[in-house]
C-alpha cells in the first residue's frame, strides 16, 4: 500500500515478478486498491508483460483514479509458452493530486485457465512480401512490440464464446517486428504470444541481360540472374521490354535461360529488363538493369513506284516518285540513289555508242530531283535504287526521252573539199550532236580574196540548202584562183546549230586563147614566117610570161614525139642550142612579157633576133615546122600553161629537090643495086612472116602482139634508106604517079586525123591555119618528111606491116600511143577514163549530163569526128 501523499507527483514504483516459462495454459490472479477520500486520483496502476528479457513494452492493463474503498480482483490470461519466457511488472504512478493510496496484494500464479478474460491461441509468424499488407487475427487489440497499439478494424465471431479481429499492417522493408494480440477490460487482461512479422523483399536482378545475338525481327539474350538483390526463392522469371521510344511494355515468361524475344521491329532500340519473382503476394520484384539494344535492318520491303517525270526540257528532267517511309524503307539508315543511263555516239567511222552511266545520291527526305546536263533528243533510262545495310531494292528501269535542241556545230576536221578551176565538191558529216532530227543543211559561201584581178571581192554572199540526207554538194560557176569562205551549220526543230567555216582557194585556170576567126600566117618567107599574136584571158591569175614555141618536124619525129611524153604543152624552157644538143624537138624561139603584148600584135619567127634570151634562130627551108604560141601563169606555186598551134611552115619543094640533084649520080648505082637486092629479100621475108604471122595469130589474141622474131638490121635500114633516097629516083613515069598517089593519100590521112594536135589539160592544138603553097624551082619530093612516117608505097606496104608487127623497139602499138602525146597514161584517171581531164580543144567530145557528186560523171568514150573531107579526099586519091 502507497500512500500518494507522501510521495511527489509523478514518482513511480514497479514490482517485478520473476520470469515464468510454462507449458500450458495459467493464470495470473492479482487485486488492486486505488482510493482517495475526496474523489481525487491518488495516480494509475500498470501491468506489463516483458518477453524474453526484451522491452516492456506497452502496459497490458491500467487503471487510473479511485476506485472506492474496497479491493478489486484481477486476471492476466497470458499465453506465452516455453521456450518462450515472460516477465510481469506491476508499475504504480502518483499523480500530481497526491491524495489517497494505492494497493497491490494477492498476486497468484493459477495453473488452469483464468476465468473473467478469455485465452488467445497461439498467435503464428507472418511472412509478407514488402509492399503487402500482413493480417494478424486476435481479438479486439493488437500491440505493437515498441508499444504502439492497432485498432481492429474488422471483426468476426467465430463462435459463442470468441471473437476474432483482423488487423491490416503495410508491409515495407523496415515494417519487420513482433506483434502480439492483448484485450483489455476491468476484470482483466489477455496477453498472446509475440508473432512475428517477417518482410521479404522481392528479388531484382544485379546485371542486366546479355545480348547473344541481334536479328532484324528478334533479339537473343540471356537473363543473367545470378546476382540478385531481395530475397529468394526465386519462382518465376519474367522478360518486360519496350522500344525506347514508346511507353507500351510487354512481358514474356521465361523457362531458361536464354530467351528468343520475337515479332520486334526492324532498326529500333529496344529496352529488356529481367523480373524475378517470389513466393507469395507481390513477391515479383522491380525490373532489374534494362539491356538497351538494337535490331538490326531489315531488307527493304519493296522498290520505289511512282517514278514519272514532271518536266522535260532539251538538258534536264525533273522527276519524281512516293514518299519515303519507315513501313518501306524497314531502316533508319538508308540511301536512296537515282541511277540513269544514255548512248552517245563515240565519233568513230564505225558509228558505235559509247553507255555513259551515273548514279547519283538523293537526299532521303524527298521525293523528287532534276537530271540535269543531258544529252538531247536521247533516250535517258532512269531507275531508283534504295538500299539499306541488310539489302537493296531497285525499281524497274523507266524510260524519257529528252526534246530537241539546236545541234552542235560540225567538226571543221570532218569538212573535205576537193577545188577545181570553177567548182568545189565540198563533203562534211552529220554533227556529233545532232541534238535532234536534223531537217536540212546550209551552206554558205562568199568570195573574200582573189588572185584575179578582174574579180571583185568581197563578193556577194550566197546560201544553199540542202536535204538532211545530203552531206556534200557542187559548188559551180566560181572563179578560178579565188578564196571562198564557205560555212555549213545544221538545223533541227529547235533551231539551227553552230557554224563550220573553212576557207577554199579554187585552182587557177591556164590562160585561154581566142583563136577561133585566126587568118593564115601574115606572111612566109624561105627562113621565116609571120603570125599573129593575140593576148590570151587569164583566168585566176594573170599572164607571167609568153613563149612563142617551135617545133621541128621531120622522119624521126615518131621519136621525138615519144619522148616529149604527155607534158603540159611546152614546159621545158629549152633554146635554139639547148635543143639541138638534147636533141629535143622543141625549142622556144622567144619569151615575151606580157606589157609587151598588150594587143594583138604580128610576131615573125625567124627573125634571127634575142627575145628574152631566146634566140629567135632563122628557119631551116628543107624543114616542115610547126609553130606554137604558149601562156603561162604562175601563182604561189601553182603553174598552168596553155599552148596553141598557130602556123604551120613546110619545107620548100625546090630547096630539097636541088639537094637530092646532087647525089643522084653518086648514088644511082648504089641505089639501083640496093632495088634489086630489096625486092629478092623483100620476097624472102614475106614468105617467112607470113609463116611467123600465121603461128603467132594462134597463140595472140591481137595482131600486134608479135613473137619475139630476130629481124635484119640489114632490111630495117635498107627500107628506111631507100624512103631517103628514092625521092630522087626517077625511074619510070608510073613509079612516079604512084609515088604522087601515095602523097596525097598520106595528106588526107594526117589532115583528117589531126594528129600534130597536142592535147593537155591545159592544152588546145586545133590547127587553125596552114602555110600557103609556094611555087620553087625544083620538083618536090613526093614524101612528107613531117608525117609520122614517110609515105610508103604500094609496092612496099606489106614490107611495111610485116615490119611494124614484128618490130621490137617500136610497131604499131607505139606509133598508136604516140599519136596523143598529150595522154598522160601514168595518171590513173587516164588509164580508167581514156583520156585526160586538161583537155581543152574539147569541143567534138560527147557529154553526158554529170551527176552532182561527181564532176567527171560527164564523160563517155565518145566523140563527134566530121568525116567530109576524109571523104573528098580518099575520092580524089581514087580518081587519080
Amino acid at each position: 500500500m502507497v500512500n500518494s501523499s507522501q510521495h511527489f507527483g509523478g514518482q513511480r514504483a514497479q514490482l517485478l515478478l520473476l520470469p515464468l516459462s510454462e507449458n500450458d495454459t495459467h493464470c495470473i490472479q492479482f487485486s488492486y486498491f486505488l482510493y482517495s477520500r475526496d474523489g481525487h486520483s491518488p495516480g494509475d496502476l500498470q501491468v506489463y508483460i516483458r518477453v524474453n528479457s526484451g522491452s516492456k513494452g506497452s502496459s497490458v492493463w491500467n487503471i487510473t483514479g479511485s476506485q472506492g474503498r474496497q479491493w478489486h480482483q484481477v486476471e492476466l490470461a497470458v499465453s506465452t509458452f516455453w521456450p518462450s519466457e515472460y516477465q510481469v511488472i506491476f508499475e504504480a504512478t502518483v499523480s500530481e493530486e497526491r491524495q489517497g493510496y494505492i494497493g497491490l496484494d494477492d498476486i497468484v500464479l493459477l495453473n488452469y485457465p483464468c476465468y473473467k478474460v478469455p485465452h488467445f491461441s497461439r498467435l503464428g509468424d507472418v511472412e509478407v512480401n514488402a509492399g503487402q499488407n500482413a493480417s494478424f487475427q486476435c481479438p479486439f487489440l493488437l500491440e505493437r512490440r515498441n508499444g504502439m497499439l492497432l485498432d481492429a478494424p474488422l471483426l468476426s465471431r467465430l463462435s459463442h464464446k470468441r471473437l476474432m479481429a483482423t488487423f491490416q499492417v503495410e508491409a515495407q522493408r523496415g515494417e519487420q517486428d513482433l506483434y502480439r494480440c492483448v484485450t483489455l477490460s476491468s476484470r482483466g487482461a489477455a496477453i498472446s504470444n509475440f508473432g512475428e512479422l517477417i518482410v521479404r523483399v522481392p528479388p531484382t536482378p544485379i546485371a542486366p541481360p546479355q545480348l547473344l545475338r541481334a536479328g532484324p525481327t528478334y533479339l537473343i539474350i540471356q537473363l543473367n540472374t545470378n546476382s540478385i538483390v531481395g530475397d529468394g526463392p526465386v519462382i518465376r522469371r519474367e522478360i518486360q521490354y519496350r522500344a525506347s521510344q514508346s511507353m507500351w511494355t510487354e512481358t514474356h515468361g521465361v523457362g531458361s535461360l536464354t530467351y528468343k524475344v520475337w515479332h520486334l521491329e526492324p532498326d529500333t532500340e529496344y529496352r529488356i529488363s529481367v523480373l524475378l519473382t517470389r513466393p507469395g503476394e507481390g513477391g515479383t520484384g522491380a525490373p532489374g538493369p534494362p539491356l538497351i539494344s538494337r535490331t538490326k535492318c531489315a531488307e527493304p520491303m519493296r522498290a520505289l513506284r511512282g517514278l514519272t517525270a514532271v518536266e522535260i526540257q532539251a538538258r534536264q528532267l525533273a522527276l519524281q516518285w512516293e514518299p519515303l517511309g519507315y513501313n518501306l524503307t524497314r531502316c533508319h539508315t538508308y540511301s536512296l540513289s537515282l541511277c540513269y543511263r544514255y548512248s552517245m555516239p563515240t565519233g568513230g567511222s564505225g558509228g558505235n555508242n559509247a553507255t555513259v552511266r551515273e548514279c547519283l545520291s538523293v537526299d532521303r527526305n524527298t521525293s523528287h530531283f532534276t537530271l540535269r546536263d543531258l544529252p538531247p533528243f536521247r533516250a535517258v533510262h532512269v531507275r531508283l535504287a534504295l538500299a539499306n545495310p541488310e539489302g537493296k531494292k531497285e525499281s524497274r528501269e523507266v524510260t524519257f526521252q529528252t526534246e530537241e535542241d539546236i545541234p552542235g556545230g560540225i567538226a571543221p576536221e570532218s569538212l573535205t573539199f576537193t577545188p577545181l578551176d570553177d567548182m568545189i565538191f565540198l563533203k562534211w558529216e552529220e554533227p556529233v550532236e545532232p541534238n535532234g532530227l536534223i531537217t536540212q543543211y546550209e551552206i554558205s559561201y562568199q568570195s573574200i580574196e582573189s588572185s584575179d584581178p578582174g574579180i571583185n571581192v568581197p563578193g556577194p554572199r550566197r546560201t544553199v540548202s540542202k536535204l538532211r540526207n545530203e552531206t556534200y554538194h557542187m559548188f559551180s560557176g566560181l572563179h578560178p584562183g579565188t578564196t571562198y569562205l564557205v560555212s555549213v551549220r545544221a538545223r533541227t526543230a529547235k533551231g539551227f546549230g553552230q557554224t563550220a567555216l573553212t576557207e577554199i582557194t579554187t585552182n587557177i585556170s591556164a590562160p585561154v586563147f581566142d583563136y577561133e576567126d585566126i587568118p593564115s600566117p601574115l606572111s612566109e618567107s624561105e627562113s621565116t614566117i609571120t603570125v599573129l599574136l593575140r593576148p590570151a584571158l587569164a583566168r585566176g591569175a594573170p599572164v607571167s610570161a609568153y613563149q612563142v614555141v617551135v617545133v621541128e618536124e621531120d622522119g624521126s619525129r615518131k621519136v621525138r614525139r615519144r619522148e616529149l611524153g604527155a607534158v603540159d604543152c611546152f614546159p621545158t624552157p629549152n633554146s635554139h642550142n639547148e635543143a639541138q644538143a638534147k636533141g629535143a624537138p622543141h625549142y622556144y624561139t622567144a619569151e615575151l612579157a606580157p606589157s609587151s603584148l598588150p594587143e594583138a600584135t604580128p610576131f615573125t619567127v625567124g627573125d634571127n633576133h634575142t627575145y628574152n634570151g631566146y634566140w629567135n634562130s632563122p628557119l631551116d627551108p628543107t624543114k616542115n615546122y610547126l609553130i606554137y604560141f604558149q601562156a603561162t601563169s604562175n601563182f604561189r606555186g601553182e603553174t598552168r600553161i596553155n599552148c596553141i598551134r598557130i602556123a604551120r611552115k613546110a619545107a620548100c619543094k625546090d630547096s630539097k629537090r636541088a639537094l637530092e640533084v646532087s647525089q643522084h649520080a653518086e648514088d644511082m648505082g648504089l641505089i639501083l643495086g640496093a632495088c634489086v637486092g630489096g625486092l629478092v629479100v623483100l620476097i624472102l621475108l614475106l614468105g617467112a612472116i607470113v609463116i611467123i604471122v600465121k603461128k603467132g595469130r594462134d597463140f595472140y589474141s591481137y595482131p600486134y602482139y608479135p613473137k619475139k622474131v630476130a629481124i635484119n638490121k640489114a632490111a630495117m635500114s635498107y627500107r628506111q634508106e631507100k624512103s631517103r633516097k628514092l625521092s630522087s629516083l626517077d625511074c619510070s613515069m608510073t613509079e612516079q604517079s604512084t609515088l604522087q598517089q601515095d602523097e596525097r593519100m598520106a595528106h588526107s590521112f594526117m589532115d583528117a586525123h589531126g594528129y600534130e594536135q597536142r592535147s593537155s589539160v591545159n592544152e588546145s592544138s586545133s590547127l587553125l591555119g596552114g602555110s600557103p603553097h609556094r611555087h620553087c624551082r625544083r620538083k618536090s619530093s613526093p614524101y612528107h618528111t613531117g608525117q609520122l612516117h614517110p609515105a610508103v608505097r604500094v609496092a612496099d606496104l606489106l614490107q611495111h606491116i610485116n615490119q611494124m608487127k614484128t618490130a621490137e623497139g617500136y610497131g604499131f602499138k607505139q606509133e598508136y600511143e604516140s599519136f596523143f602525146d598529150g595522154w598522160d597514161v601514168t595518171k590513173k584517171k587516164d588509164k580508167t577514163k581514156g583520156r585526160h581531164d586538161s583537155l581543152l580543144n574539147d569541143r567534138h567530145r560527147v557529154k553526158l549530163h554529170s551527176l552532182l557528186a561527181d564532176p567527171s560523171s560527164d564523160y563517155v568514150n565518145a566523140n563527134y569526128i566530121d568525116v567530109s573531107h576524109l571523104q573528098s579526099h580518099a575520092a580524089s586519091s581514087f580518081l587519080e
